[in-house]
């Protein structure tokens, strides 16, 4: 696997970590129920955007191959077109989200996939906030954040 890929794994990942640190701060996210205080507990998201710092939108062709579930064990789950990975997360009150190391399949995906970009971005997250039910990730040096919607078969 390039470095590049490993990137944007690790990117996305970093997203989904800050997306559960977002919702810490608040008692839900778009109707989803949460666990023990913290809004991304129990929870699954799927991106529906990822607007780059040069002001480029990239969206998916099927949100459900891009998504991240927030599990109550401090475990988290993410698919990413067509591999998965697997990680630990936690987050803090002031809306920081922290991934563990991650594990993960390295198929090649097809045509425009947007795997690569989210690899390479993703792992940069530092920021999450939950606005009108949806997540989003940011905090990338280079700028730019991720709009993830709830998913309807939540937890």
């Amino acid at each position: 696997m390039s470095i590049n890929k490993l990137r944007m794994i690790l990117a996305f990942t970093s997203v989904v970590i800050t997306l559960a640190s977002i919702a810490s701060t608040s008692t839900s996210a778009g109707g989803q129920k949460s666990a023990k205080g913290n809004p991304l507990t129990g929870t699954s998201w799927q991106l529906v955007k990822f607007q780059g710092p040069d002001e480029r939108t990239f969206t998916p062709d099927d949100k459900s191959k891009y998504t991240i579930e927030f599990y109550t064990n401090g475990r988290v789950v993410a698919r990413v077109d067509c591999n998965r990975a697997r990680s630990t997360w936690k987050a803090s009150a002031n809306g920081q989200l922290e991934f563990g190391s991650w594990s993960r399949t390295s198929t090649k995906c097809g045509p425009g996939s947007l795997h690569d970009q989210i690899v390479m971005e993703g792992a940069a997250v530092r920021n999450f906030a939950i606005k009108d039910g949806h997540l989003f990730l940011s905090g990338m040096e280079a700028g730019g954040y991720y709009e993830l919607e709830p998913m309807s078969n939540s937890r």
